[in-house]
């Protein structure tokens, strides 16, 4: 559903459509899995523009963001395991905030320890700005979240730094992604700002959910998108309330004409999540 809206977005006003394989957590991808995304794409009848990039082969842009931030003052080590920040306080985003532990150094305590994640100072930063559906978004990051993370300790950066660098370096001008990424938003905006890169418009779309609440993935055990695209994409059509053809589209092709031409963000239901579509 989240292709589905960011592809006819993109076509309903003349824009190009990026696909990117976000494997950047190269421990948990399967080695066939960008394969499959791309075949059930294609399946599917999406047609993406330029390059398919992936995540996993840019670690030196990563890096040369890192040491920018480093190089400012922005970005420290810290020796804190997970573990040990289970006490924290949770913030607005349902996450632990950082209480500061290495912000002025390791402490003699946890000097020992080797492993060394690298987190980015918020300081006082609040980040507003407008999502195209959910409307005005504030966020105070040292209240809400803390000093975060963006290369974790087995040297694997974050998806916060990996998707501000890529954004950035492909042009990227609108963000069209599920609703569950939208309190991320406001660290990558952070990051855009240190690095000294643009930020893009947002539009996050609601998810779908099961029927205990939880997103619909691998890990809920959803199951895989059927062999027969057409069914799933008029379910996914309706999920997102968008304006129904006079005829049911007697293809895949029809259905993506009409949905290209009749695609409405102003219909979407201003919400973060839906049950799952029928």
């Amino acid at each position: 559903m989240a292709a589905l809206a960011s592809c006819c977005d993109a076509r309903r006003a003349g824009h190009l459509w990026r696909v990117r394989i976000e494997d950047v957590d190269e421990p948990r991808a399967r080695a066939d899995a960008a394969d499959d995304i791309l075949r059930t794409l294609a399946r599917y009848g999406f047609r993406w523009d330029g390059a398919v990039e992936a995540q996993s082969r840019r670690t030196a842009r990563y890096e040369a963001a890192l040491a920018q931030l480093v190089a400012a003052g922005r970005a420290y080590p810290c020796a804190c395991a997970r573990r040990a920040l289970a006490s924290a306080p949770v913030g607005a985003s349902g996450e632990r905030i950082y209480p500061g532990t290495c912000r002025a150094g390791v402490p003699p305590a946890l000097a020992a320890r080797p492993q060394r994640a690298w987190r980015v100072r918020v300081d006082d930063a609040v980040v507003a700005f407008v999502d195209r559906l959910q409307g005005p978004q504030r966020q105070d990051l040292a209240r809400d979240v803390g000093d975060f993370v963006v290369r974790r300790a087995d040297a694997l950066f974050a998806y916060q730094l990996a998707v501000v660098v890529d954004d950035a370096e492909q042009g990227v001008t609108e963000v069209v992604r599920g609703a569950d990424l939208l309190a991320s938003t406001p660290r990558q905006i952070h990051l855009q700002r240190l690095l000294g890169l643009p930020t893009p418009t947002y539009l996050h779309v609601p998810v779908a959910v099961d029927a205990s609440g939880e997103k619909l993935s691998k890990q809920t055990r959803a199951p895989p998108l059927p062999d027969d695209p057409l069914p799933a994409l008029l379910a996914a059509w309706r999920f997102l309330d968008q304006p129904a053809a006079l005829a049911r589209p007697a293809s895949v092709d029809a259905f993506w004409r009409h949905a290209f031409a009749a695609w409405t963000p102003a219909r979407l239901p201003p919400v973060a999540m839906l049950p799952a579509p029928r």
